[in-house]
């Protein structure tokens, strides 16, 4: 039987330590995020460069991404998450130097340092999760963590543009530091289970750098076809993330609220935010838990993404661009949910740290990718914003089509593994996720 979410935060002391650490990050990142796209267009007035911006967010992620992957599942994932704060904290207050045009090149730098740390950090949380939930906590503890980041989004991005706009720039990066550090402070205090003792084996120069460990998670996913398509889930999302982009010359252009881009970037945020915070929650009331529907739902997710973001790009009226933009990340996110949990549940948790990391990469080249590719399609080809705004939306509708197209073959993984075993005559043996379950309870009991 599930869990209710506040059910889960009141008795899971673990997990709501981990979530008030997600509430106050996120929300200084959503300052940070508003604070650095006003500076750039305030130095530059460029669309390319806000594009370039966003390249920079997502490129440690396809850099270092299969290191973080190798490190979460090799090191300790609660220190990798406390120092992945503190060095955040520090790199953020660079961004009060930056003070002329040709300066430029130090946001960039800042930005892909900042990023870095995220990327060690997101890995080794996600794979944490479900070593503090039993599983049937995990579909309450993902859609917790989507709605909060929904709702830091729409809080942050709305206090966050105000703040920069009545108070400038500096002042949003000031709270981004300070926030990383009560972040780490709330996770210092969380325990986590004692992980299984790897395997001691020679030491290698390949293993040294993770390439062998890299190269053991590819063999992994290679042969689970569904694993492979749930990994795909998120890049295949992340096609249409320049809409990033759009959103901040749409605040600028054409939706302003006064007489700063922050506040009308900041209230296209909060509406994406209002439709993150929402999708999950109605879809879980909507299709439930099982396996079969949260599949199914990641596939209408993307139909409902695109057809929104496609009425956001031809709307006229600023209440209705609101609600379409709302309704459009309300299918992003529930595809982003259930991905995950589906994720948790199949992955075993020697794996479960690149797995995530190699999503992350996925995820960031694409989004990456599609900026640049709006930023050089407004500046250089000179296209309308909304003419971008409605492909992207048509793009969107490509990877739902696909997935339902192909969920015969990446679905035959549980066809196989059931008939071998009744083959076999094997007795049933208890699950991963059961013995999960009663580790979780143990520790619970004991906290």
């Amino acid at each position: 039987m599930s869990v209710g979410y506040l059910e889960l935060l009141r008795e899971n002391r673990g997990f709501r330590q981990l979530w008030l650490g997600q509430v106050v990050s996120q929300l200084g990142d959503w300052f940070d995020t508003i604070a650095v796209m006003t500076l750039v267009l305030n130095l530059t007035g460029s669309g390319r460069d806000v594009g370039l911006i966003m390249v920079a967010r997502f490129l440690p992620s396809v850099v270092i991404g299969p290191l973080s992957g190798v490190v979460a599942d090799r090191f300790n994932r609660r220190t990798i998450m406390i120092v992945s704060d503190l060095l955040r904290a520090v790199v953020v207050l660079g961004f009060l130097f930056v003070r002329r045009p040709d300066q430029i090149w130090l946001i960039y730098a800042l930005t892909v340092l900042q990023l870095t740390f995220s990327t060690f950090f997101e890995p080794a949380k996600s794979a944490a999760i479900p070593s503090i939930v039993a599983e049937r906590e995990l579909v309450s503890a993902n859609a917790i963590a989507s709605v909060t980041w929904s709702a830091m989004l729409t809080l942050g991005a709305v206090a966050g543009g105000l703040v920069t706009g009545w108070f400038g720039t500096d002042a949003a990066f000031v709270v981004d530091s300070a926030t990383y550090l009560v972040s780490a402070a709330l996770i210092w205090s969380v325990r986590f289970p004692r992980r299984p003792t790897r395997e001691k084996t020679r030491l290698t120069l390949a293993k040294a750098l993770g390439i062998t460990d890299t190269l053991e998670g590819i063999r992994y996913v290679r042969t689970r076809p569904r694993v492979l398509a749930l990994m795909a889930v998120k890049p295949a999302w992340g096609l249409g993330g320049g809409i990033l982009a759009l959103l901040a010359v749409f605040g600028e252009k054409i939706f302003p609220v006064g007489p700063s881009a922050a506040t009308g970037i900041g209230v296209l945020y909060a509406a994406r935010g209002i439709g993150t915070a929402i999708g999950p929650v109605f879809a879980r009331r909507l299709a439930g838990e099982s396996r079969t529907r949260m599949q199914t739902t990641i596939g209408f997710s993307f139909l409902v993404g695109g057809v929104f973001y496609a009425a956001f790009g031809g709307a006229t009226n600023y209440a209705v661009a609101l609600v379409m933009l709302a309704v459009a990340h309300m299918g992003g996110s529930i595809l982003w949910v259930f991905s995950t949990v589906l994720l948790q549940q199949g992955v075993e948790d020697n794996f479960r740290g690149r797995v995530f990391a190699a999503e992350l990469a996925l995820l960031t080249l694409t989004m990456a990718a599609s900026n640049y590719l709006v930023g050089e399609l407004l500046d250089r080809f000179n296209f309308p914003p909304r003419m971008v705004t409605i492909g992207i939306g048509v793009l969107f509708l490509l990877p739902g089509l696909l997935w339902f197209a192909t969920a015969r073959w990446w679905n035959r993984e549980r066809t196989t593994t059931a008939h071998a075993t009744t083959q076999a005559g094997e007795p049933p043996v208890a699950s991963d996720a059961a013995l999960r379950d009663a580790a979780t309870k143990i520790h619970l009991s004991s906290d």
